[in-house]
């Protein structure tokens, strides 16, 4: 059930004429807590949406108001058959701690499972409090990772 500080939200896949607003939200975001972002390696998938996500079988949503403001976006980017990584589950602040960010969650892990998925991965910031206290209260297990990218130093799994 959507929010009900926001009850006419528009959840829909994004497209590559989305690239520029979400990567704006993705490094104010990052911004915000203090860390980089990284155009060129971790974030390069923000510069063709289409290509990175949907067309290898993932899911990209962008969150938006009534008046088409971007709220927050969220991405399933498939590793292989089995697990997807979710990446960018950014939200403006206005849209934090109404329980947007739990509805978008069920709904990522409701997609994973539809589109075949056994496991979410998933790399994260320990600055990121909220967001990691929601993962851990949706049954993400904190994981050893040899490979995290600059910014983070936590991984996360799900099984589905």
């Amino acid at each position: 059930m959507l929010p009900k500080v926001f009850p006419h939200l528009t959840i829909r896949s994004a497209t590559n004429d989305d690239c520029k607003r979400v990567a704006e939200l993705v490094f104010g975001v990052l911004g915000e807590f203090g860390l980089a972002p990284d155009a060129e390696t971790t974030d390069a998938d923000l510069q063709d949406i289409e290509a990175n996500y949907l067309h290898r079988g993932g899911v990209f949503e962008v969150i938006e108001d009534e008046q088409s403001n971007l709220l927050g976006s969220f991405g399933l980017y498939p590793v292989n058959e089995t697990t997807c990584e979710l990446r960018k589950m950014y939200f403006i602040p206005s849209a934090r701690g109404v329980g947007l960010g739990k509805f978008v969650l069920e709904r990522a892990i409701v997609q994973a499972r539809a589109l075949g998925f056994k496991q979410i991965v998933l790399e994260t910031s320990s600055k990121l409090i909220a967001a990691n206290h929601l993962y851990t209260k949706f049954g993400f297990n904190p994981v050893n990772s040899d490979h995290l990218a600059a910014r983070a130093d936590q991984a996360y799994k799900l099984d589905l």
